[in-house]
């Protein structure tokens, strides 16, 4: 087994785990917001510490871009509404409908990938499944041929 880097090197390494941590603590943060029934933004200002900035950024986008985002979900979640997913589920399939519009720097199995692993921790393994459906679906419409 190999100890080196391999073809991404380090730095991209350390990249992906801070976003990992920072996608995260963006599901935490829009989870609390909407069990206090706050808005995104109105709980970030209340923090005592800002969090990263990524998180940052992707609780603000998610909150930005609601609409769209929601109606992106309302279209590919089949027999399900937004308002009537599990909370967890909502919540991750918001930060990556929101980093498949606006981080095109991701790629697209990133972001699948990172959500699916979300739902598996945070929810169930059903959701695993049920998120990555979704957001093929919304991947095809948002990124096309990136898809």
């Amino acid at each position: 087994m190999s100890t080196s880097p391999g073809p991404e090197g380090p730095s991209r390494q350390v990249l992906t785990g801070a976003r990992r941590r920072a996608r995260e603590r963006a599901l935490e943060l829009l989870y609390e917001a909407e069990t206090k029934d706050l808005s995104p933004t109105q709980l970030l200002a209340e923090l005592p510490v800002a969090p990263e900035q990524y998180a940052s950024q992707l609780v603000s986008g998610v909150e930005r871009r609601a609409g769209e985002v929601d109606g992106l979900l309302g279209r590919h979640a089949m027999g399900w509404t937004v308002e009537r997913m599990p909370m967890v589920d909502r919540c991750v399939l918001r930060i990556a409908a929101y980093e498949l519009l606006e981080e095109l720097d991701v790629p697209v199995a990133v972001v699948l990938d990172e959500a699916v692993e979300l739902a598996k921790t945070y929810s169930t393994e059903d959701s695993g499944r049920y998120v990555n459906g979704v957001l093929s679906a919304v991947a095809g419409e948002v990124r096309g041929d990136q898809a």
